[in-house]
């Protein structure tokens, strides 16, 4: 609590979501969980959030509470109430979904870039902002620059943010064909950066140059396996198919009692 916070049971009905949430998407799976957990627990952390006019207030930090509270039947969850500018507001949201690693890099830019827009801020303004260098604040923003095609891709966890930082370079309808045949092969970053070299040396790498497609990966039977999964395993899960069916299974947690919820069912026990 701060100097000016009110505690408060609201309604759920008087509560809406943030307009500066960068998260665009939320895991089903994930909030069905929490609101499992709410049931048994209640909330424990309370929803911080500003008032608009009486009885209305503004999500600043907690809507997948919000959200799971709903879903276990609460008709009211704790608030904090705190007078809040749009600046600290975007901040906020920034740096809980940051911290929490749900946002992929493209949402991150996306908010980045709505900060800087907003209030006029330099990269080293809006990196102080939310606790990150300014380095890093500007390779993020320069994903925006990637053609739609490469951006659908990073939205959708196929390729990684150092993937698209070796695509820049390139021009966009090269870039785009060497980062589909990345999330259909999947290869590493080093490959894509080598391969990206090639391009800019005038050295095409084969299946690129002779205008053959990359071999498909049977993306339904994975699409139906990451599901299945999922849904087995509480969370959420993601296969990198590669070359001559080799490739890599990820598993996404994004706390200690997800990992130990992932680990039981998988009859392991984190040490």
């Amino acid at each position: 609590m701060q100097p000016g916070d009110s505690l408060r049971r609201l309604p759920v009905t008087q509560l809406q979501p943030g307009k500066y949430q960068p998260r665009k998407e939320m895991d089903e799976v994930k909030l069905a969980e929490l609101a499992e957990s709410i049931k048994a627990q209640g909330v424990i952390q309370p929803i911080v959030a500003r008032e608009l006019a009486p009885g209305q207030f503004e999500i600043v930090a907690g809507e997948r509470r919000w959200r799971a509270s709903q879903l276990a039947g609460l008709s009211e969850v704790p608030v904090v109430v705190r007078e809040l500018d749009d600046r600290t507001v975007i901040a906020m949201a920034l740096i809980e979904n940051i911290q929490r690693e749900d946002l992929n890099p493209l949402e991150e830019a996306q908010a980045l870039q709505r900060l800087i827009d907003e209030f006029s801020l330099t990269h080293a303004e809006a990196a102080g902002a939310v606790g990150r260098s300014r380095a890093s604040v500007s390779n993020l923003l320069r994903l925006l620059e990637l053609p739609v095609a490469i951006r659908v891709l990073l939205e959708t966890r196929r390729l990684e943010m150092g993937h698209a930082r070796a695509l820049l370079t390139l021009a966009p309808e090269l870039a785009s064909k060497l980062a589909q045949e990345a999330a259909d092969q999947g290869w590493s970053v080093r490959e894509v950066e080598h391969r990206a070299q090639q391009f800019a040396a005038g050295k095409v790498p084969g299946a690129l140059r002779k205008g053959k497609p990359a071999a498909a990966a049977p993306q339904a039977d994975i699409a139906s396996l990451e599901t299945e999964l999922s849904e087995s395993l509480g969370t959420k899960v993601v296969f990198n198919h590669g070359r001559g069916g080799k490739g890599k299974l990820v598993i996404h947690y994004t706390d200690l009692d997800t990992l130990d919820g992932v680990l039981e069912r998988l009859r392991l026990q984190r040490s």
